[in-house]
Formats: structure tokens, C-alpha cells, sequence
């Protein structure tokens, strides 16, 4: 039995980490934080989590949760997790970081997208946190940077074709659809209620999206060269989940059969991918609540591309699911643990 502590308990992956954790067999929940609700049950600011979180979020200084736990999950806005997880690690901790501020190995690539990094030593230290690609360095590693959502849902659909040198890398283009969720849970504007019911629309285009450099970063890792991808969000009128539609340039010698070969021997072995077959198509409802990634293909051989379409649920397999599953990686748990969840369906 491991202590875990989550620093950022207030917002949805806090929430959805709790959630998680109350289920798993072989950690103990013993520090949740929050400056805004701190002496308020977490099951109080999130009634679903009434009888199976316990906990009373407080804001104790860091050589006391040092005390408390031996792992922690940040889930707090970037910055501030830079400045935080330095002081966890000096202590003999161990960090899953849901922020950015580990995710880039360029100094230079993160402070063009976000701002200056107090913490730059790190960023070689940090293993980029997505199991299917990263297991070995996960195992037993004291810093894992959580990837992004709508990373994970491309960069997972994409491996296999990468890592075969099925596509032309510089032809990638990405269309991904988010649930409200993705904003966080503070008030904002643009994902009021009145702002996005019966709506559906794009947002941060033509490389503005902060998840940009973290996409090329790892496509350009399994091409073995440079890519830029063209990448556009699109918010939807949902809670949660992902729906990641991607088009490339097939290289020749490459069909649907030799496409479906590599998809379902690459992932065969992987408890949170399931290739879909020709008569099913991914769907962010056939996810949701679940630490699955759903991936399918179709081949357009009027063009010559693959189009590769993934479904996941943003708060689990991309956030608090995935983060969880990297700590079972860490601590020599059976992967699954405390991720099970069948799909919640309607």
C-alpha cells in the first residue's frame, strides 16, 4: 500500500483522480490540497465522490506533505508545477505531473509556447508519460510528465504508421474534437453553457494550440525526423471525451491489410487500445468513464491517404486515467489496477 497525495484536488482531473484512486487496491488517498476549498470534504465540493472519498482538502506546507505521501500527483496549472515538483523530488518523492511543464525537452521550444521555466534541469529528467510508447523508462523512473489529451489521442493512433514508415510524416494533418471538460473547471466565458449548447466550433487555429510542439515532439521521435503537423481543435457540446480524426499520405507497398496487420500487432498486447474492426468506428460515447483508447482506419485509395480516427475520454486516458496507469507502471502493480471501469454507456 502506497500514500498518494493529489497538490490541485479542486479542479476535474483532481476530481477524476480521487475517483480513481478510491477504487484501487493498493493505494491510500492521504493528502488532497486546495487554497480555495481548503477544510472542505472533497465529497462536499463533488458530491459523486460522496462514501468513497473521505478526505479533507488543506493546504499544509511541502515538508508537511513530504510527511504524508510518497507520491504525488500535480494537478495544477502550468508554472506553478515547476516550482513545486523540484521541492517534492529534493525530498526523496516521487511526481506525476498533469501539467506541461515537463512534457518539452527544449527549454527554448517551452518558453516560446508558455513562458519562462524556473525548473530547465528537469526536463531531461522527465519521462514523457505515455505507457504504449514508454513503459521501460516509466518503470521505476521519480518524474513522469502526463502527456497531453489531445496528444495522447493522436500520437497513439499515429505510432504504428510512424514507426513502420507507412506515411509521408510532413503530410499529418490533424481535426480533433474536445468536450468542455478540456477548459478546466473555472468560470470562463466561452465554455459557459449558453456559449456552447447546440454549438460546435473550432478554436486556437493555425498553430496557436499549446499542445502543438508536444505533438511534434513525439511524432518527430517515432519518424525519426522533423515533422510539423497541422493541427485544429474544435470544442464540442459535450462534458468529456475526444474524437481525433487524422489524415496522411500513404507511402506505397502500404494497403488496408497490411495497415490492419500493423495496428493490431503493435497493440495486441495492450490493455487501454482496442483497434476497432471494419464496422465500427470510434465514438467519444463508447469511452467515456474509461481509460480506453477505441482506433480504427479507413483507406481513401482515390487520394492515397489513411485517414486514422481515435476515441478517448479527456479526463481519464487523457489525464487522470493515464496518470494512474503510469504509477502502476512505476510501482510494479499490475497495470490495470484501479482502472477496469467498463465504459459508461448511454
Amino acid at each position: 500500500m502506497i500514500k498518494t497525495a493529489i497538490i490541485g484536488a479542486s479542479g476535474y482531473t483532481g476530481a477524476e483522480l480521487a475517483r480513481i484512486l478510491s477504487r484501487h487496491p493498493q493505494v491510500e488517498l492521504t493528502a488532497a490540497t486546495s487554497r480555495q476549498y481548503a477544510g472542505t470534504a472533497l465529497a462536499d465540493i463533488f458530491p459523486s465522490l460522496g462514501k468513497a472519498v473521505t478526505i479533507i482538502c488543506d493546504n499544509p506546507g511541502i515538508d508537511e506533505l513530504c510527511q504524508r505521501a510518497e507520491l504525488f500527483f500535480t494537478a495544477v496549472p502550468h508554472k506553478t508545477a515547476m516550482d513545486l515538483v523540484p521541492q517534492l523530488l529534493a525530498a526523496g518523492r516521487k511526481v506525476i505531473d498533469l501539467s506541461a511543464d515537463f512534457r518539452l525537452r527544449d527549454v527554448a521550444v517551452y518558453e516560446q509556447w508558455y513562458e519562462p521555466h524556473s525548473s530547465p534541469q528537469l526536463l531531461a529528467k522527465a519521462v514523457y508519460g505515455l505507457p504504449e510508447l514508454a513503459r521501460e523508462r516509466i518503470r521505476g523512473c521519480d518524474l513522469v510528465a502526463n502527456p497531453g489529451c489531445y496528444p495522447t489521442s493522436i500520437i497513439l493512433a499515429l505510432a504504428p504508421l510512424l514507426e513502420a514508415g507507412a506515411i509521408d510524416p510532413l503530410s499529418i494533418i490533424a481535426d480533433s474534437k474536445s468536450g468542455t471538460s478540456g477548459a478546466g473547471r473555472a468560470a470562463q466565458t466561452g465554455s459557459l453553457f449558453c456559449e456552447v449548447h447546440d454549438g460546435f466550433r473550432p478554436y486556437k487555429v493555425g498553430r496557436t494550440h499549446r499542445h502543438t510542439p508536444e505533438i511534434e515532439q513525439e511524432l518527430s521521435k517515432l519518424s525519426g525526423m522533423a515533422v510539423q503537423v497541422t493541427f485544429t481543435p474544435h470544442l464540442l457540446p459535450i462534458s468529456r471525451g475526444i474524437l481525433s480524426t487524422i489524415y496522411a499520405t500513404l507511402k506505397p507497398g502500404f494497403d488496408s491489410q497490411t495497415i490492419n496487420e500493423l495496428y493490431r500487432k503493435r497493440y495486441a498486447e495492450e490493455p487501454f487500445i482496442r483497434v476497432l474492426g471494419d464496422r465500427t468506428l470510434p465514438a467519444t460515447q463508447y469511452v467515456r468513464g474509461s481509460n480506453f483508447c477505441d482506433i480504427a482506419f479507413k483507406v481513401d485509395t482515390a487520394t492515397g491517404r489513411v485517414i486514422v480516427m481515435s476515441a478517448i475520454d479527456n479526463i481519464v486516458k487523457g489525464a487522470s486515467g493515464q496518470a494512474v496507469q503510469n504509477m502502476n507502471i512505476m510501482f510494479g502493480f499490475p497495470e490495470t489496477a484501479g482502472l477496469s471501469t467498463v465504459p459508461l454507456f448511454p
